[in-house]
């Protein structure tokens, strides 16, 4: 008898490991991205699977280019099994219904990069955030472009600062606000900053924005180029050679780095000096790893979660730079 009780709790203990590892491996997250084509995406994807080995969790990844696939996803997600997911949307408008069908499927959400708003255009600040301290690299934007202005020698009173907006996005709003305080700070007249909106966040709808700025300022002899990514700045810079400024005569920084590459690897210098790389190694890492928190051990995250980690990245240092984040 007391050897077939032993066999018996024997077996238990190892049909419960079992059930265990079983129960460990089969944990499933979802990570679903906007543009997955873009570098961005691919390191915030990849160390979000690196997150998945060391935690122990698969990582099911999806691409949401629209609404209409971003909803099936969550349905897809849920039919798997999953048990929450990070997501970067498509259109931060989408956030009241992606929210209402993660709430109806029981999955934990946190989202990445971009903000969720509500049908009043209202950030949903109750939304776990993991993003870039928009602000933050602002600031350092024009830091940086002040510096180099410095550095060149420029005469302030003929220089402008073209300042190229997309204040119906918070964090577009907020970087170039950001950049434009620091300028300020730094001493720079706010009467020579001229602001311009763009229709489109990409290199022609900011090419435009600027064409029509810099026709209005003939008596500005050098430029100072702001802008919400790299494209917008690498239009602020296409224009300037349209309208005849050589590369020394124009300082553009962007944000992102992943778009700054084709720019930075032409054989002669442009305008466009660089790039402020943050860190979708730490994005992805870090979303997930709070969410795997969140469902395992019911450690709620952090509202807001802003990643400060920034590098300028140039001509002589981009592709060091980019080799350590895995782009």
């Amino acid at each position: 008898m007391n050897k077939i009780v032993k066999s018996m709790i024997a077996v238990g203990f190892v049909l419960g490991m079992v059930n265990s590892a079983f129960s460990a491996e089969t944990l499933k997250l979802g990570y679903l991205v906007k543009q997955p084509e873009e570098p961005w995406f691919q390191t915030e994807w990849n160390f979000a699977d690196k997150a998945g080995k060391d935690l122990g969790f698969e990582v099911i990844k999806i691409a949401v280019p629209d609404g209409e696939k971003t909803l099936n996803a969550i349905d897809s997600l849920a039919a798997s099994g999953a048990k929450g997911f990070v997501i970067c949307t498509p259109d931060p408008k989408l956030g009241s219904a992606i929210m209402a069908k993660a709430k109806s499927l029981d999955l934990k959400v946190i989202a990445v990069d971009d903000q969720f708003v509500n049908a009043k255009g209202k950030p949903m600040e109750q939304v776990p955030l993991v993003m870039m301290a928009a602000t933050k690299i602002g600031e350092r934007q024009g830091q940086e472009l002040y510096k180099e202005m410095l550095k060149r020698k420029w005469d302030v009173k003929t220089t402008g600062v073209l300042a190229i907006t997309a204040d119906e996005l918070d964090t577009a709003r907020r970087r170039v606000a950001g950049s434009v305080s620091a300028l300020e700070t730094a001493g720079f007249p706010a009467a020579q900053i001229y602001r311009v909106p763009t229709k489109t966040n990409d290199i022609p709808g900011a090419l435009d924005a600027a064409n029509s700025m810099l026709v209005q300022h003939p008596e500005v002899k050098n430029w100072l180029i702001v802008g919400m990514n790299d494209n917008t700045v690498l239009g602020g810079v296409r224009a300037t050679e349209g309208q005849s400024f050589k590369a020394e005569n124009v300082i553009g920084i962007g944000i992102n780095g992943v778009d700054a590459v084709n720019e930075l690897s032409k054989s002669t210098q442009t305008g466009f000096l660089g790039s402020l790389l943050p860190s979708p190694d730490v994005h992805g890492y870090k979303s997930i790893q709070m969410l795997h928190d969140w469902v395992s051990k019911g450690e709620e995250p952090t509202k807001f979660t802003e990643v400060t980690d920034v590098v300028l990245i140039t001509r002589d240092n981009f592709k060091e730079e980019l080799k350590k984040k895995g782009l």
